[in-house]
């Protein structure tokens, strides 16, 4: 036998205060009785009082209480096999790690607000596997495909401006990387969603997203930042901060190329949402477009289910408690 809530054990300690009370009321009666009434008297006054039935009934009480624990304790025995399956998606996340990521139009900046919504989207996860693509001028797989939402979390606070070296954005570079990541295993099941400000600096992003739907891939991408644009604060010395320049000294304003970004999900069967402060976008393509697709199975295995016997502490105990009222204290 096991119990599912052993915990409830420790509950047990209130039947050894209920135990001392009733024997402390017994006592407390027969003592109050001695005292205002003569010896002689008392066994008279008390022919009609059944002291057996009374202690039955306190027994009964009892006996409801301690079954009653049992049953929340949920006693266990016996146990019969089942298969349990887990099903999911294999999800990439690239996320832009370039300097254009640290604009403030969105706060605290583009590139905090990611991750943020990031997490909220693994809270969500149950069987997902989850992958991510760190990249700005180069693309680099930050970590690997998993279940474990733990290891992914820490990959995923690990990403900054510096964690891709080469400067500049290239998205076709993030889903090159991923479709690298995908390599091998069926053409489908597999979702890269892309979050930049879209500002594609190198290569033909069309041209990989059209690869990465041969391969099976759905691309949703997400556009952060304003169409208007914002300049870009980074470290300056000191604790100070400073506009980000190009070679010629101009100040950098970057801003938001839904177009591109819509042209990328439009090639790869997709779709684009464009973040606001109200929606991300991660919830809304994981709870309209994700969660309704098509799932493959990750893992099958057998569990072993034991058979709950709480049902019989609890008849039990309701016995005990209907029973003890029926019990009259009096003789007849």
């Amino acid at each position: 036998m096991r119990l599912a809530q052993p915990f409830i054990l420790y509950v047990f300690l209130l039947i050894a205060a209920v135990i001392v009370f009733y024997l402390w009321s017994f006592k407390c009666r027969a003592k109050t009785l001695e005292k205002h009434i003569q010896k002689e008297l008392l066994s008279e006054l008390l022919s009609s009082v059944d002291l057996k039935k009374q202690k039955l009934k306190a027994a009964l009480i009892l006996a409801g209480i301690i079954f009653s624990l049992l049953a929340l304790t949920r006693p266990q025995w016996g146990f019969h096999w089942e298969e349990s399956k887990r099903y999911g998606l294999d999800i990439i996340i690239a996320l832009d790690t370039s300097k254009s990521m640290l604009a403030e139009d969105v706060k605290p900046n583009r590139l905090e607000r990611s991750r943020l919504a990031v997490r909220d989207l693994v809270r969500q996860l149950n069987g997902d596997r989850i992958g991510l693509v760190a990249f700005a001028g180069d693309a680099f797989l930050q970590c690997p495909l998993t279940v474990d939402y733990g290891g992914f979390l820490l990959s995923l606070e690990a990403v900054s401006p510096g964690t891709i070296a080469r400067g500049g954005t290239s998205v076709s570079g993030a889903i090159k990387e991923a479709i690298k990541s995908y390599a091998g295993g069926q053409k489908k099941y597999k979702i890269l969603i892309i979050i930049t400000d879209g500002e594609d600096h190198e290569g033909d992003a069309q041209s990989a997203a059209l690869e990465a739907k041969k391969e099976g891939i759905i691309i949703f991408t997400i556009g952060i930042g304003t169409r208007e644009g914002e300049l870009i604060l980074v470290p300056g010395e000191g604790a100070r901060k400073e506009f980000l320049k190009d070679k010629k000294g101009n100040v950098v304003k970057s801003r938001l190329d839904e177009a591109l970004l819509q042209r990328i999900a439009l090639t790869a069967g997709g779709s684009y949402v464009r973040s606001s402060s109200r929606e991300f976008g991660l919830d809304l393509i994981y709870r309209e477009k994700l969660a309704k697709m098509e799932k493959r199975e990750v893992e099958s295995r057998l569990s072993k289910h034991y058979e709950e016997r709480f049902q019989i502490p609890l008849v039990l105990a309701l016995l005990a408690l209907l029973l003890e009222p029926l019990i009259a204290e009096r003789k007849k």
